[in-house]
């Protein structure tokens, strides 16, 4: 069940890398990782960030946790107690008595795992760091959450090279889980696994969301397993967020041209249909120079005069929706059924 206060809440962020030349290495430019984003997040449900490879999704969800220092721009988090507080003006002393409520599950289970590590050391060092000092306890908290995960505790002894890509996932997200955090940032978390392997885990983060009450971040470029498992759908293009809404209405009805090429690119289930659509003219802008005007606008079939000149604001187009482009009342897009 989701709350109606939002648990956390991005205005106008923003996440540019310095580009230097020269023997001074003088500043001459700016890459526009994340440019002037804002959405919120309920408590209790998961939205998902989709996009191109490239488009900003990830270093999003690492400015939400303070892996990376913003440029600009406020992420107000709701504490446990009830405060809200600006993570992005925060010093580590402050972020470091907010970190147990905000945790992260990485894409690669390879390397997010230290292989000198035994699985009693991975998942029982936040409880260390975080201070459970009694070895005794903090050995049965590790059990307690490998249960959770599906992991047999007698496995705790092994490192994790004995593990397959799904298990080690299940240690990553049981280390994820060990100081009950109330937000999880998911950065691909089954990109990297087989398809067979990538339903348990998208079952296993459902039913932790449940039985925990837990509020995902999710970032994904799989379409179909953001469906799978969000509420609702925030879509990224080159730094900006340009289309938000709830998953059924955004795969139904797309409103931004950008996201109906992203369902036309979804392969379909079936050998024998064919697709029929065509790939998007152009190339991807360079973040570090995008083209005036809409983003889009250069690959978009639907751009006219004003696209070229003036940036679309992401509006309220209908109850519940966002889109960041001018003519999306007007255009009937195709999604997927």
């Amino acid at each position: 069940m989701t709350s109606a206060s939002p648990l956390l809440e991005v205005k106008h962020l923003r996440k540019y890398f310095p580009i230097r030349k020269g023997f001074r290495q003088r500043v001459v430019g700016n890459i526009r990782a994340v440019d002037d984003v804002s959405f919120t997040v309920n408590e209790g449900e998961i939205l998902g960030l989709v996009g191109e490879s490239g488009c900003g999704k990830t270093t999003t969800a690492r400015c939400i946790l303070r892996a990376l220092q913003p440029t600009g721009g406020e992420i107000l988090f709701r504490t446990g107690d009830g405060r809200t507080v600006d993570l992005a003006a925060l010093g580590r002393r402050e972020l470091r008595a907010l970190r147990p409520e905000m945790q992260m599950i990485f894409q690669d289970p390879y390397g997010s795992l230290n292989p000198r590590m035994t699985l009693a050391d991975i998942v029982g060092e936040p409880l260390l760091v975080n201070g459970m000092k009694d070895r005794r306890k903090r050995m049965d908290r590790v059990a307690e959450l490998l249960w959770l995960v599906g992991m047999r505790p007698e496995y705790m002894r092994r490192f994790p090279h004995a593990f397959s890509g799904g298990q080690r996932q299940r240690i990553g997200i049981a280390r994820a889980l060990s100081l009950n955090p109330r937000l999880v940032v998911a950065d691909e978390p089954v990109s990297a696994l087989d398809v067979s392997v990538q339903a348990q885990i998208l079952n296993l983060l459902l039913d932790l969301q449940e039985r925990l009450h837990l509020t995902y971040v999710f970032v994904a470029h799989n379409l179909g397993v953001v469906k799978h498992v969000c509420d609702r759908v925030a879509v990224m293009y080159v730094g900006r967020l340009v289309e938000l809404a709830g998953s059924a209405d955004t795969y139904r009805a797309p409103r931004h041209p950008y996201t109906a090429a992203l369902m036309a690119a979804a392969p379909v289930a079936d050998p024998r249909v064919h697709s029929g659509t065509e790939e998007l003219p152009g190339e991807v802008p360079s973040p570090a120079n995008p083209p005036p005007g809409c983003t889009f606008h250069p690959r978009c079939a639907y751009a006219v005069d004003r696209c070229r000149v003036e940036p679309p604001p992401l509006r309220e187009c209908e109850p519940g929706r966002l889109v960041a482009c001018h003519r999306a009342e007007e255009l009937t897009l195709k999604g997927i059924a």
